[in-house]
């Protein structure tokens, strides 16, 4: 009974996950229609950038985004996309018209659009060069949160490389540039196979014309004898699993110009060595199936050691399956054999977009994460599956070993300067942050931030694709608030440190200047004034005069040790050495002091060692027994009573 209740109750889940999924699919159909209406007026006549007419484009965006297994509402967002370009206020009247969803989406897009065509139209040297292609990596990681914005970039990127092969205008170098080094690797990274090697084979018509035609025009030449003996093979192959209880849909595999080059290039082969191996995919019911196959294949034909690859066991880290075998045929020339399963098979066609109906999915789903059931679970299973293949393509570009599972997206973000510069910052970062990340004197007379144009307080966290902008003073440095972390002013440890480093600064300077008065205070009253101070430094030990001056600042440093340096002690004389006349003499010429007391005339004076008196320091006297006047300086704190 308790068995049976469960299978009632599983059944209406799936049945209630396939209501919803229904309804999704209604919903995405009128949100596409709705778009198309919506568009088709402001587009009209309107042309790209490129040149490309806008409304062309939108249409083809959508039908790439459909051929690859894209979402009716994932398609409108392309018409809404390019109408935001005609909007005066896009991110409203999309927000009203269609929703906060489209509206956030439309508005990401556009900032990567922006920012992507700064970048490509920035006139950097070729050092420069891999640190745009970087910029452009992250822009796109910025906005991987809405996956949707991935995939509407990949689909317009190959749009417009098609464009501008249909129309044969040239493509710009930067362009074609940005598409090998970024755009076909992400369309890899996230299994979207279809996208990459059409990318690939039209930047290799755009960079390479002569070896695109070569190649073209070989293909050309023996097109139909190499297609019928494929054809022969794979009627073979067909027949053959047929017959042994392995039904089996068997295609030839077509060489595309771009791998045909590269091989050409990587292993030093001619054409007709590269094109004498034929390729086949055998597609079967489940992965028993393919097992089953494989085992058909290689008794059917001589292996080739050392050619077979199991990624089902193993899956690529975009998570590509198959497996892949080579043999060779009853002519003993050389036959690819690729695997697999149907949804393999779409898996590595279609990649991410093969499961990308969110609410349209029904029992599909992800790598293969179902959509029935939990299914905001299961979403959420499904992002992160993507999103680790987006770490994994920045890992194939930065070279780092980081684990997906561990540092993530989510630790930091990409904001745009006014100049469509990305500024990659931690998460939480501030408008505080920013400037200093920007550069360090920004970062001291920072005093206001705007974002996205309107004024917010400083402590105000970031978002990612936000526009920031710094408010300044002329001159001013930071605040010790921003080092307070209640206050939330600082997040990247690099601008605490640079604010620590500046209030450090501050100290120094003080402590300096209080030494250097008091060191040439010194030299004054010694009488040498024209003294060096390196050289001064350097006779007591220290680099510099800046170091001695700190030291002294800091009172960890005697003044005595200057003074002894400066006055060296004289050897005594015994006066009853000295001849009678010159003994005489001194005694008749010895003066009572150094310093005129008015009104007395003769009197001793001295001047007191422990102050130092000298012009043009005010002066004071004190009578002593036996010593006559002891004259020191007036402060209070040379008195030494």
């Amino acid at each position: 009974m308790l068995r049976s209740e469960g299978r009632t109750a599983h059944a209406s889940n799936a049945a209630a996950a396939e209501a919803a999924a229904r309804a999704a699919v209604e919903e995405g159909q009128a949100a596409l229609l709705r778009a198309q209406q919506f568009a088709e007026p402001l587009l009209t006549g309107q042309a790209l950038d490129t040149g490309e007419d806008a409304y062309a484009h939108a249409s083809a965006v959508a039908d790439i985004l459909r051929a690859i297994g894209g979402a009716p509402s994932l398609q409108a967002a392309a018409y809404l996309v390019y109408a935001g370009d005609f909007l005066q206020r896009p991110e409203d009247v999309i927000e009203k018209a269609f929703g906060p969803s489209y509206a956030s989406l439309v508005t990401l897009t556009r900032k990567l659009v922006q920012a992507q065509r700064a970048a490509r139209e920035a006139q950097v040297d070729e050092e420069l060069q891999a640190q745009q292609t970087e910029r452009v990596r992250k822009m796109l990681l910025a906005f991987s949160r809405d996956l949707r914005v991935v995939l509407l970039r990949l689909a317009s990127r190959l749009q417009t490389l098609r464009w501008y092969a249909a129309t044969r205008r040239p493509c710009p170098g930067a362009l074609a540039d940005e598409t090998s080094k970024v755009f076909a690797p992400l369309a890899n990274r996230l299994g979207i196979w279809q996208i990459k090697w059409e990318m690939e084979d039209l930047t290799f018509r755009f960079q390479h014309p002569d070896d695109y035609k070569h190649i073209a025009k070989l293909l050309a030449e023996k097109r139909v004898e190499r297609e019928a003996s494929v054809e022969a093979v794979r009627r073979q192959l067909a027949a053959d699993l047929q017959a042994h209880g392995v039904p089996a849909v068997v295609h030839g595999r077509p060489k595309h110009l771009y791998s045909i080059w590269k091989k050409m290039q990587g292993k030093r082969l001619d054409f007709e060595r590269v094109m004498d191996v034929r390729a086949l995919r055998v597609v079967v019911a489940d992965v028993p199936a393919c097992y089953a196959a494989l085992a058909r294949v290689h008794e059917r034909y001589l292996v080739v050691e050392g050619e077979f690859d199991d990624y089902i066991a193993r899956p690529k880290p975009n998570g590509y399956r198959s497996l892949h075998t080579v043999v060779r045929g009853d002519d003993g020339r050389a036959i690819e054999v690729q695997i697999r399963t149907q949804e393999m098979h779409e898996h590595a066609e279609y990649g991410v977009a093969a499961h990308w109906a969110y609410k349209e999915a029904g029992a599909k789903g992800y790598a293969g994460v179902s959509a029935a059931g939990d299914y905001e679970g299961r979403l959420s299973e499904a992002r992160k599956a993507v999103l680790r293949q987006l770490l994994a393509w920045e890992r194939d570009f930065s070279g780092q070993a980081v684990s997906a599972e561990g540092a993530a997206l989510d630790d930091r973000i990409y904001v745009f300067t006014p100049q469509a510069t990305v500024i990659e910052l931690p998460a939480g970062a501030t408008p505080v942050d920013f400037a200093y990340a920007l550069h360090t004197d920004l970062g001291h007379r920072c005093r206001g931030g705007k974002v996205d144009g309107a004024m917010v307080p400083l402590s105000t966290p970031l978002a990612n694709g936000q526009t920031v902008e710094v408010v300044t003073v002329k001159e001013g440095g930071p605040s010790l608030d921003w080092l307070n972390p209640e206050l939330g002013f600082l997040k990247s440890p690099r601008a605490r440190a640079k604010v620590r480093a500046w209030f450090n600064a501050q100290a120094q300077a003080s402590t300096i200047g209080k030494g250097r008065e008091l060191v040439e205070k010194l030299l004054q009253r010694e009488g040498k004034t024209a003294l060096k101070l390196d050289d001064l430094a350097s006779q007591l030990g220290f680099k510099d005069a800046q170091a001695l001056f700190e030291v002294v600042g800091k009172d960890e440093y005697s003044l005595r040790n200057i003074e002894q340096l400066l006055r060296p002690p004289e050897p005594a004389v015994v006066e009853d050495e000295l001849p009678l006349f010159k003994r005489k003499a001194g005694l008749a010429q010895r003066v009572p002091g150094g310093v005129l007391v008015v009104g007395v005339e003769s009197l001793l004076t001295n001047l007191a060692k422990c102050c130092r008196p000298a012009p043009p320091d005010a002066i004071g006297g004190f009578v002593t027994r036996g010593q006559g006047v002891a004259v020191h300086r007036s402060e209070p704190a040379a008195r030494p009573f």
